[in-house]
């Protein structure tokens, strides 16, 4: 459950045990004023903790803290366990692109809101980011996704900054879908959100439309074209192996040995280019 926010004062009146913002900065200047121009020192917006308990709407009640000699009796945030750090956030954060974070992978895996925010810190102006860059961030455990994206040998959305992974992940959790991706409830429907044009096309399809587009496709990036999974004719002959034709399977050895022009240019899709599918009557081979 989450934190269950202090009763409300009367105005101009603090609920007991709290100290006041005024008090919490004369110890702890540097913290007030690296919150000022975010969105937590906002003290017009009624949603934002400066308008309402200041610095003690996310540390808790403050005047024990403030008679103690040790300083402890406050939510100190590196301290706290990461259930207890995103209750505490949660209060406020539980909407919108927020509402899935509790069944969330990241969630599962003992994250907590501060491995990728920092409210006094951020390095980022946007999300308050404690990288300089969403990539960056992600790249500190989807190393291998990252990676990835360098491979592309054209053009890679991500790599020249036209896109996030937040463009098609949401980090905070995906109600509908898998692998906290945003649009719609499978992966096809994510894809053809931007690739309006490979929506499936239903009186010819092929097997992997029905599944999905990373059966052929890797959407992190490729080494090879149109972001392939294996190069062409190798791509297709994992499924269309030694049947109809071809009747000998194309490997890497007849590049050097018979010099077999299906090994270059587009291969099986020189013949067979509709391969995302097609609703023309004689479109049962993808031809048209």
């Amino acid at each position: 459950p989450t934190q269950t926010p202090p009763a409300q004062a009367p105005p101009g009146q603090l609920p007991p045990g709290y100290a006041g913002a005024d008090t919490c900065v004369l110890c702890h200047e540097a913290a007030s004023k690296s919150i000022t121009h975010s969105k937590h020192g906002q003290t017009k917006d009624p949603r934002s903790p400066a308008a309402k308990l200041g610095c003690e709407s996310c540390h808790g009640p403050g005047q024990a803290h403030v008679d103690d000699d040790a300083k402890g009796k406050i939510k100190k945030f590196k301290e706290l366990k990461p259930g207890e750090v995103n209750d505490t956030c949660l209060t406020c954060h539980n909407r919108g692109t927020h509402a899935g974070w509790e069944a969330s992978a990241h969630a599962a895996r003992n994250l907590s809101c501060n491995t990728c925010h920092s409210v006094h810190a951020p390095q980022s102006d946007q999300s308050q980011l404690v990288k300089p860059t969403e990539t960056q961030l992600c790249a500190t455990c989807h190393r291998v996704q990252v990676v990835k994206t360098e491979r592309a040998v054209a053009h890679m959305p991500v790599r020249e900054g036209k896109m996030t992974c937040s463009s098609c992940h949401n980090p905070h959790g995906s109600i509908s879908n898998v692998k906290n991706l945003k649009v719609g409830s499978s992966i096809n429907e994510t894809c053809t959100s931007c690739h309006a044009e490979m929506r499936r096309l239903t009186f010819c399809e092929r097997k992997p439309e029905r599944e999905n587009c990373t059966t052929c496709h890797a959407p992190h990036g490729s080494s090879n074209d149109r972001m392939l999974n294996v190069r062409m004719p190798m791509l297709c002959q994992r499924c269309h192996v030694a049947a109809s034709h071809p009747a000998t399977v194309y490997d890497n050895t007849r590049i050097t040995t018979n010099k077999s022009n299906r090994m270059f240019g587009r291969s099986c899709v020189n013949c067979h280019s509709n391969v995302h599918g097609s609703n023309h009557p004689s479109g049962q081979f993808f031809m048209r």
